[in-house]
């Protein structure tokens, strides 16, 4: 999740998230792994990205503050439909991250909770 988090900083997660928006920090569990992400996408959002690295969610481009293009990965197939009970992960560092462009849709069983705040404790 660099450059937004940096090894050694602490995660506090909330477990009791009723819902989740576009851009919400997350941590969630896939192929036995705890990871973090961010949404990009929920429950029948139509994702679509292409060789230029332009990410584009329902027809409309999605930049925001990510310095990184977002290049597809192979596995999916675009456009892509996120399923229901369902959300499109992504890693800021989109150049070298793993998220959901290399295992799909993360079901809202595997979220387990929005990130509420970040310490930097790197130097203590």
């Amino acid at each position: 999740m660099f450059p937004a988090v940096k090894d050694g900083d602490l995660l506090i997660a909330y477990r009791l998230q009723g819902s989740y928006i576009k851009n919400d920090l997350v941590v969630y569990t896939v192929n036995g792994e705890r990871k973090i992400g961010r949404i990009a996408g929920r429950e029948t959002d139509v994702i679509m990205m292409d060789d230029s690295g332009t990410f584009t969610v329902n027809g409309t481009e999605q930049s925001g503050e990510i310095l990184y293009p977002t290049y597809a990965k192979e596995g999916l197939t675009y456009p892509y439909e996120i399923p229901e009970q369902s959300v499109f992960i992504l890693c800021d560092y989109r150049t070298e991250g793993t998220d959901s462009r290399n295992f799909g849709a993360v079901p809202m069983s595997a979220v387990e909770g929005k990130v509420i705040t970040l310490l930097r404790r790197r130097g203590l």
